[in-house]
């Protein structure tokens, strides 16, 4: 574990590379270059002009959010990513900074339930996994010392307490890592010709453009006996279903949109379906444009559930997403709907 972190923008393993100026759009390009150079109050005047014209811009915001963070303005920072989990809660990285924040002040119950809601949006973001032990490692030590101070002469919670501060550090804090800018707020990467790099939420939007990888079909009779029709259908239903959802979604027909989730659908707070679906409506029909559209569609069939994964370009009055989303359908009378739905492969 990362003892110190210098700065959000310094070290290499924060994947510098999602700050890619052609990534963004020019005010956002400027603000990063400023806060990259150290240049944090010209950076958060720049912002705050910005957001002045685009108040919901969540690229902008986010970067305001890594400013007021590097100028140890840790309550306005927590307000800026708190509301961005608000507005964009299938956004895993505002979840992770935002628990980033709250461990450097001591709540470390907070910074943890913020890394569950990270790790729910995005099951496979590394980063939030790794911030996630070093906070259960923390809240470890505090228990144990506290066993202790109940009981001095308990010599096994003293060996834990002593592993687990060689683990933490003996500082009395812990640095979990920062994201320096989302993977999912980065406009759409030109495709590339590589294989795609391995899953994990740092990687540069080059490694993760699309790449098109084409649903298994019969060949010839001479190479492999002939596929049952049956699973075949299936696919092709199941990818009509999700083509359907899609468009639904882009033409702002939310009762279409909707009818697609089953009513057991996994909703991403754990809300209610009807609680979920009234967010959703208000959010849908409240956006003067959207467009979504999906490319590098993979479907796998299992019985009566299936699991599709794709990479979805969203693009709205206020947001430009491009990232990879998987949705987990089930066969219910006859019909797909959707019963979990999350960012990330």
């Amino acid at each position: 574990m990362r003892q110190t972190i210098r700065s959000l923008f310094v070290i290499s393993q924060f994947s510098l590379a999602l700050i890619a100026p052609l990534s963004f759009a020019d005010d956002a390009g400027d603000i990063g270059k400023m806060l990259r150079a150290g240049q944090t109050n010209e950076a958060i005047q720049k912002v705050d002009n910005a957001l002045i014209a685009k108040p919901k811009d969540a690229q902008l915001r986010f970067l305001k959010g890594l400013i007021l963070t590097e100028q140890n303005k840790t309550p306005e920072a927590i307000a800026v990513f708190s509301k961005l989990t608000d507005d964009y809660p299938e956004l895993p990285e505002p979840y992770n900074n935002l628990a980033v924040l709250y461990a450097s002040s001591g709540q470390y119950d907070k910074a943890r339930a913020s890394l569950e809601m990270a790790i729910r949006t995005n099951p496979t973001y590394g980063t939030a996994h790794e911030n996630l032990g070093d906070v259960y490692a923390k809240l470890a030590s505090q228990a144990y010392d506290k066993a202790l101070q109940l009981d001095s002469g308990n010599a096994t919670a003293k060996l834990k307490l002593t592993l687990v501060r060689n683990l933490v550090g003996n500082s009395g804090g812990v640095n979990p890592k920062v994201n320096p800018a989302p993977a999912t707020l980065v406009a759409q990467a030109q495709p590339t010709k590589t294989a795609p790099a391995p899953v994990k939420a740092d990687t540069s939007p080059a490694a993760t453009a699309k790449t098109e990888v084409p649903v298994a079909k019969n060949e010839s009779a001479q190479s492999k006996p002939k596929a049952a029709p049956a699973p075949d259908k299936d696919e092709d239903d199941v990818t009509k279903t999700v083509e359907n959802w899609a468009k639904a979604w882009s033409s702002k027909d939310t009762s279409a949109y909707l009818a697609h989730y089953a009513k057991d659908f996994q909703t991403p707070k754990g809300e209610s379906r009807k609680s979920w679906a009234e967010e959703r409506r208000n959010r849908i029909e409240g956006k003067g444009h959207i467009s979504v559209k999906l490319e590098g569609i993979k479907v796998s069939v299992d019985d009566n559930n299936a699991t599709v994964k794709f990479r979805q370009i969203y693009s709205s009055d206020q947001l430009t997403a491009n990232s990879r989303k998987t949705l987990v359908l089930a066969k219910q009378d006859g019909k797909w709907q959707i019963k979990q739905e999350r960012a990330g492969s």
